[in-house]
C-alpha cells in the first residue's frame, strides 16, 4: 500500500467526531486557462470508522511523488478506488499535476459558493437592502402623489422634468452609465485579463467636446423631447421611426439583462433568491418611474448614486486592510503580469489593446452620451445649454472615478486570490461571481458589509432600468404615437399616456427576463447587440449633422444594411464563442479540498495551443474573432459609408428621372396641335391660342410658361 501511495496523488479528508462526509460529484471536463480540468471524486467515509477513508484517485499514474511527500497527516485503512471520471482517456502525452498543497492536519472541505452563503446573509443585510428599496419607492410616492402641479400634466413636462438642478442630473447621468453588469464584470476583467481595459476612461474625456460642441447645441436649439426628433427634421418620418424602433429593441432587452445577470451572480454568492431580486427591482422601478416621471427618476438616481459610492468605497477600504495596502496590491499585480497599459498590438482580433479600447471606446461612449435617449433626456431637463455643459463635465468625471475605483477593486481581489483562483478551484461557477464571492468570503465576520454591497448592486440596476423605462415612454409618445401613427395627445392627458407607457414597458421587460433566463447564452449576445445598435444610431446622426449630401433614402437603406451586417458579425462571433485566453492563474495555495482538480496542460507542438488548433479546425473567419470593442465603430462607419453611397446613387437616379420626365413632357407639349397660330422656329413647333380682339399678343406671350420652359413664341414676336 505504501508503494501505491508514493506513486499516486492522494486526496484525503480528515473528519473528526461522528461527522459523515458526503460524496462530491465530479463535474465534466472544462476548459480554463488553456488547461483541461479533470475532477477527482470523493466518496463516503464510513461513520463507524472515521479513519476509513475512501479516495477516488486519478488512474493515469502520472502524479508527482515530490508533491505527495509534502503532504502530512494521518491516513489509516485507506483504499484506492478506480477513477470513475468519464470523458478523458489516459495518455502519456499529457502530464498531470496537482493543485493542492497541504500542511499538517489543516485539511478541510472547501465550502462551495452554494454552501458559503448559508446563514451569512443576515436579517441586518436584508434590512439594508429593503431600506434602500423603500426609500426609492418613497421618492416615487412623493413625486407621484404629493408634488404634482398643473404644468406636469403634459407629457413633455412629465418626461423631461423641467427645471431640474445640476447636481441631481449629474449624479443621475453617472448612475445611468454604471450598470450592475459592469460593476461585477470590471473586477473580474482585472483579475483574469489584466489592466489594459482601464484605458476605457480615456475616450470618456474625448467625448466631452463632441457632446457640448456638436450634438447638444442642436438639441437645445430645437427644444427636443426625443433626440430622434432630429432625425425626423433632417430626413423625414421614416428615419425618425427607425431610430425609435432601434432604441426600443436595444433598451428592452438590455434592461432585462441588466437586471438578470447581476441578480444571478448576487444570488449565487449570497443565497438571495434570484427571482425575488428581479421582482423587487422591477416593482420599485416600475412604480417610481411611472408615477413620478423624470423628477422621481433623477432624485432616486441621486440617492442610489450615494449608496453605490458608499458600497464601492467600503469594499476598497476593507480590502486594503485585509491585503496590506496599495503597495502590496500593485506589487502582487505587477509580479503576476496583471499590470498592462501599453499594448499597441495592431491585430484587431486582440481583445484589448490601446487602439481597440481608446478608438472603439470613443464610438461606444459617444453613442451613449450623445445619441442615447436616456442621457439626452436628462440633459434636456436642465434649463439651458450652459447647465447641461456643466452636468456633462461632472458626470463624465464622476463616471471615470467610479470606473477607476472598480478597476482597483479587481486588483485587490486578485491580491487575495493570486495563489488560489476561485473559478479554477471550483468555488465559483462564473467570472461575474468573483466580486460577490470575495465579499462573502473575506468579510463574512463583519456585519452589514454584505448588505451594503448588495444594496449597491441593486442601486446600479435600479438606475439603469428606471432611466430606460422613462426614456422608452418618451420615445413611444413623441416618435411613434404622435409622429408615426398621427395620434394627437392632448397636453392635459400627456402625462397619463406616459405613465401607462412606463408601466407597459416595465411589464414587457420583466417578462423578457424569463425568456433571457432560459436562453442562457443570449446574455453576452444581448450586450453585444447593445453596442452594435448604438453604433448604427450614431451613424445616422453623424450622417444628418456632418454630410449635406446625405438624404432620406441613403439614411434609411444605409442604416438598415449596416444593421444587418453588424448584427450578422455579432451573432456569428457569439456562435464561434472564442474565449479570450486568461493570464496565468494558480491554485497552488488553496488550503482546502472540494472538487479537487488535476490540471492537465495542453500538449503544445510548435507553439500552437489547443485553442488555436480548434479555431483552425472550425475554420472561423477572422472577422468573427474581432474584438467586441470595435463593434460600435464598425456600425457607425458602415452606416456613414453606405448612407453616403446610397444617397449619391439615389440623387443620380432621381436627376435622370427628372430629366426624362421633363423631356417627355416637352415632347408631349410640342406634339399636341392647338387651334390657333402655328409658329415654327428651327425644328420646334408651337401652337399659340387664338387671340381675342381686345387682347394684345404681348400680354399673352409675357406670361411665364407653367412648365418652366422658355416660351419661344415671345422671341419670334420680337423678331417680327
Amino acid at each position: 500500500m505504501s508503494g501505491i501511495l508514493r506513486r499516486l496523488m492522494l486526496l484525503f479528508i480528515l473528519c473528526s467526531g461522528n461527522a459523515i462526509c458526503h460524496s462530491v460529484q465530479a463535474p465534466k471536463p472544462t476548459y480554463s486557462n488553456n488547461r483541461i480540468h479533470q475532477s477527482v471524486n470523493w466518496v463516503d467515509i464510513s461513520a463507524d470508522n472515521i479513519n476509513d477513508i475512501k479516495i477516488l484517485a486519478d488512474s493515469m499514474q502520472a502524479a508527482r511523488p515530490e508533491v505527495i511527500d509534502e503532504m502530512r497527516g494521518s491516513i489509516k485503512n485507506t483504499r484506492i478506488i478506480e477513477n470513475e471520471s468519464p470523458g478523458l482517456e489516459s495518455s502519456s502525452a499529457f502530464e498531470a499535476s496537482t493543485t493542492l498543497q497541504l500542511t499538517g492536519n489543516e485539511v478541510f472541505e472547501c465550502g462551495s459558493i452554494e454552501n458559503l452563503h448559508k446563514g451569512q446573509f443576515t436579517v441586518y443585510d436584508y434590512a439594508i437592502v429593503c431600506g434602500m428599496l423603500g426609500i426609492s419607492l418613497g421618492i416615487g410616492v412623493f413625486y407621484g402623489f404629493f408634488h404634482q402641479s398643473s404644468s406636469e400634466s403634459s407629457s413633455s413636462n412629465f418626461l423631461l422634468g423641467s427645471g431640474m438642478t445640476v447636481l441631481p442630473v449629474t449624479l443621475s447621468l453617472t448612475t445611468s452609465f454604471i450598470t450592475a453588469i459592469e460593476l461585477l464584470g470590471n473586477p473580474s476583467e482585472m483579475f483574469y485579463q489584466g489592466t489594459q481595459f482601464a484605458f476605457i476612461v480615456l475616450p470618456m474625456l474625448l467625448v466631452i467636446p463632441v457632446a457640448i460642441k456638436v450634438f447638444y447645441p442642436i438639441y437645445f436649439r430645437l427644444e427636443l423631447t426625443s433626440c430622434y426628433e432630429y432625425l425626423g427634421i433632417r430626413f423625414g418620418r421614416d428615419i425618425r421611426m427607425l431610430g425609435a424602433f432601434l432604441y426600443i429593441i436595444q433598451m428592452s432587452f438590455y434592461t432585462a439583462v441588466a437586471v438578470l445577470a447581476p441578480a444571478i451572480a448576487v444570488s449565487k454568492a449570497t443565497g438571495l433568491n434570484t427571482r425575488l431580486a428581479v421582482v423587487l427591482i422591477y416593482l420599485v422601478c416600475i412604480f417610481y418611474s411611472s408615477q413620478g416621471g423624470m423628477k422621481a427618476v433623477v432624485i432616486a438616481d441621486t440617492f442610489q448614486a450615494c449608496v453605490l459610492g458608499a458600497s464601492l468605497i467600503l469594499i476598497v477600504i476593507l480590502g486594503h486592510f485585509y491585503t496590506g495596502g496599495w503597495r502590496t496590491v500593485y506589487e502582487t499585480a505587477s509580479a503576476n503580469d496583471r499590470l498592462e497599459f501599453f499594448n499597441f498590438n495592431v491585430n484587431p482580433t486582440t481583445r484589448h489593446t490601446v487602439w481597440s479600447v481608446v478608438i472603439g471606446g470613443f464610438f461606444y461612449w459617444t453613442s451613449l452620451f450623445c445619441t442615447n435617449q436616456a442621457s439626452v433626456q436628462k440633459c434636456m431637463s436642465l434649463k439651458s445649454m450652459k447647465l447641461a455643459r456643466v452636468a456633462l463635465y461632472f458626470a463624465i468625471l464622476g463616471l471615470i472615478l467610479v470606473f477607476l475605483i472598480n478597476f482597483h477593486t479587481g486588483l485587490i481581489v486578485y491580491t487575495q486570490y493570486s495563489s488560489c483562483d476561485p473559478l479554477g478551484f471550483g468555488r465559483i461557477a462564473a467570472k461575474d461571481q468573483l466580486l460577490p464571492f470575495y465579499v462573502m468570503d473575506v468579510f463574512k465576520e463583519i456585519n452589514f458589509v454584505t448588505g451594503i454591497f448588495v444594496a449597491g448592486i441593486f442601486a446600479a440596476s435600479l438606475g439603469t432600468v428606471a432611466s430606460a423605462l422613462n426614456s422608452l415612454s418618451a420615445v413611444t409618445c413623441e416618435d411613434l404615437l404622435e409622429n408615426g401613427f398621427n395620434i394627437k395627445i392632448h397636453p392635459n392627458t400627456g402625462a397619463t399616456y406616459a405613465k401607462w407607457m412606463s408601466l407597459g414597458y416595465g411589464i414587457f421587460s420583466f417578462l423578457l427576463v424569463f425568456v433571457v433566463e432560459r436562453l442562457g447564452g443570449v446574455l453576452q449576445a444581448t450586450l453585444t447587440l447593445n453596442g452594435l445598435v448604438g453604433g448604427v444610431t450614431l451613424g445616422l446622426f453623424i450622417l444628418g449633422i456632418a454630410f449635406k449630401k446625405a438624404n432620406a433614402k441613403g439614411a434609411f437603406y444605409g442604416g438598415i444594411t449596416a444593421l444587418v451586417l453588424v448584427v450578422y458579425i455579432g451573432v456569428m462571433a457569439q456562435i464561434s464563442n472564442v474565449e479570450p485566453k486568461p493570464l496565468p492563474l494558480s491554485t497552488a495555495e488553496c488550503n482546502c479540498v472540494s472538487n479537487i482538480t488535476t490540471i492537465i496542460p495542453n500538449m503544445e507542438e510548435g507553439g500552437n495551443s489547443l485553442q488555436g488548433v480548434l479555431l483552425q479546425e472550425n475554420g472561423i473567419s477572422s472577422i468573427f474573432r474581432l474584438s467586441y470593442m470595435w463593434y460600435s465603430m464598425i456600425g457607425t462607419v458602415l452606416t456613414i459609408i453606405l448612407g453616403l453611397l446610397i444617397s449619391v446613387i439615389s440623387d443620380i437616379v432621381t436627376k435622370r428621372r427628372v430629366l426624362e420626365i421633363t423631356k417627355k413632357r416637352n415632347e408631349a407639349e410640342n406634339s399636341q396641335p392647338v387651334n390657333g397660330i402655328t409658329i415654327v422656329v428651327g425644328q420646334q413647333r408651337r401652337q399659340l391660342p387664338e387671340l381675342g380682339k381686345s387682347q394684345h399678343p404681348m400680354e399673352t406671350l409675357e406670361k411665364p410658361s407653367p412648365c418652366g420652359v422658355d416660351n419661344m413664341a415671345l422671341k419670334v414676336d420680337d423678331e417680327k
